[in-house]
């Protein structure tokens, strides 16, 4: 029964599962924790979502994030899981692997921008374009990175609303509701980052792109290169 299971799975898997797919969404995951650790890490400049949902809960109730992130995303996946089936898990899964590896070896080296810590302005819109093109580029390829991801592909599915604008829905409550312990100042800052990550997320979820044309054109132009070197 378990060799069975086994095999169904492996099925599946070369049937339903992109190779290139999951090489960009492992590498755009990447980015994403780099972005995560070299910007928003140091700069004090938070996204709305899950994590600033976790935050809340822990200053209103006393909840430990470590145990409200968990319950959050285990059923914000679940919800997701329901309406996009088996493939979305997988590439999930994917997602979630590539940023925690990249994260640890990224937290093994000092921070590439230290001053950013001091630039919030700048930290903002970097920090927005990193998670708004990582993330845009893993839900264009149908993997969620993190809770939030998949609770906002899945109303967008269920509803027809633009992903784009459930991001910035979503985000600004919580936004709001965390001006009851964030600062003004502070707060704008992140208001910058999830607006510029939110419609990034939704220009590059509507672009016409295939991913497997993609890394062909990509070998052809490499080829290309390589035989003028030589």
């Amino acid at each position: 029964m378990l060799r069975k299971n086994i095999n169904d799975m492996i099925s599946y898997i070369r049937d339903h599962v992109s190779l290139s797919k999951s090489i960009t969404i492992f590498l755009a995951a990447g980015l994403l924790a780099f972005g995560l650790y070299n910007v928003h890490s140091i700069s004090g400049v938070t996204e709305g979502g899950i994590l600033g949902l976790t935050l809340l809960l822990e200053y209103w109730f006393h909840i430990s994030p470590s145990v409200s992130g968990f319950i959050i995303n285990a059923l914000s996946y679940f919800f997701a899981w329901k309406l996009l089936g088996k493939t979305f898990m997988l590439y999930s899964i994917v997602a979630s692997s590539g940023f925690s590896f990249f994260y640890a070896i990224f937290e093994r080296f000092d921070p590439l921008f230290p001053s950013i810590a001091n630039m919030p302005l700048v930290a903002a819109i970097v920090g927005g374009l990193f998670v708004g093109i990582s993330c845009g580029i893993c839900v264009k390829c149908g993997a969620a990175t993190g809770g939030d991801d998949a609770l906002a592909m899945a109303i967008s599915k269920q509803t027809g609303f633009k992903i784009d604008h459930i991001y910035l829905l979503s985000d600004l409550s919580i936004l709001f509701f965390s001006l009851s312990y964030i600062p003004l100042h502070r707060i704008i800052y992140s208001l910058i980052t999830v607006v510029i990550s939110g419609k990034l997320i939704g220009i590059i979820v509507n672009v016409n792109l295939n991913v497997k044309e993609a890394f062909v054109k990509a070998r052809l132009i490499f080829s290309s290169l390589s035989m003028k070197r030589l």
